[in-house]
């Protein structure tokens, strides 16, 4: 098991933002998190990823309490891709990319050819070799979350935890972003908007006014009645005649939403 979370809960001024999550990933799986804006899917991303200390429950990752690991080592397996990490500082794509080797180096243990193979096997992945001498500001949206990513696996993580990697993207760089995680093979966990986009996840995890409230594959998550549940829409499913590809198609709905808190996760 790559990642176990039991019982975790945050809390914020008063506010409970999450409560009682538990879930266990299995290593080189995709877990998808689904849901509303401020259901807590960033919360619970941030947690598993060792940057937001739980107000209760515990995560180990990769056999160890995650509590007890500093920086350095959580580091060593995991990295992060928040939504937005922009710079006005003037930065070249090579040294962003090389950020990501920080928590392998020190005093004992300075830059060495490893570190730029490491460096240039992250820029191939993400189809962004001869861009290392770009500066930062000259680069769209899409290529500059290739760099976020490209940052990530200079690291050699063996999780990867992206939020909203699409966000603001083009549907050509959605798309490019999401077939580059889908091939990359690392234990990944990414919160998602697109629901057509999250049906290329192994599972997914759906979180609803702060608790995760069901866990399965894609089919049998994204059902109408769940979908009316958690989103206020209809949802029809439509077969790709190209390809028999799985689609949906989304319609609104004015019903109030019933109370899916009472909902047992799967």
């Amino acid at each position: 098991m790559m990642i176990r979370a039991s019982d975790l809960g945050w809390r914020t001024r008063g506010k409970t933002i999450l409560q009682g999550a538990t879930l266990e990933i299995e290593k080189g799986e995709v877990l998808g998190l689904i849901g509303p804006n401020g259901s807590g899917k960033s919360t619970l991303l941030r947690m598993l990823a060792g940057l937001l200390k739980p107000s209760q429950g515990h995560v180990e990752l990769a056999g160890q309490e995650l509590a007890r690991m500093n920086q350095r080592e959580i580091a060593r397996i995991t990295a992060f891709v928040a939504q937005q990490a922009d710079t006005s500082d003037r930065i070249s794509v090579r040294d962003a990319v090389e950020l990501g080797r920080t928590p392998w180096l020190d005093a004992l243990r300075p830059w060495s050819e490893e570190d730029s193979r490491h460096v240039a096997n992250a820029l191939a992945t993400v189809e962004m070799q001869g861009f290392e001498t770009r500066d930062w500001i000259t680069l769209s949206g899409g290529e500059r979350q290739r760099v976020h990513i490209a940052r990530a696996l200079a690291q050699a993580p063996q999780v990867l935890l992206l939020d909203e990697p699409t966000n603001h993207l083009d549907i050509h760089h959605q798309l490019s972003i999401m077939r580059l995680i889908g091939r990359l093979g690392l234990t990944t966990i990414v919160a998602l908007h697109d629901l057509n986009q999250a049906m290329s996840c192994d599972r997914l995890g759906v979180l609803h006014q702060g608790r995760l409230i069901a866990l399965g594959s894609p089919a049998e998550i994204l059902t109408p009645e769940l979908l009316h549940c958690v989103f206020a829409v209809s949802a029809t499913e439509l077969i790709d005649p190209t390809d028999g590809t799985r689609v949906l198609r989304f319609r609104s709905m004015t019903q109030a939403l019933p109370d899916m808190n009472r909902h047992d996760v799967s």
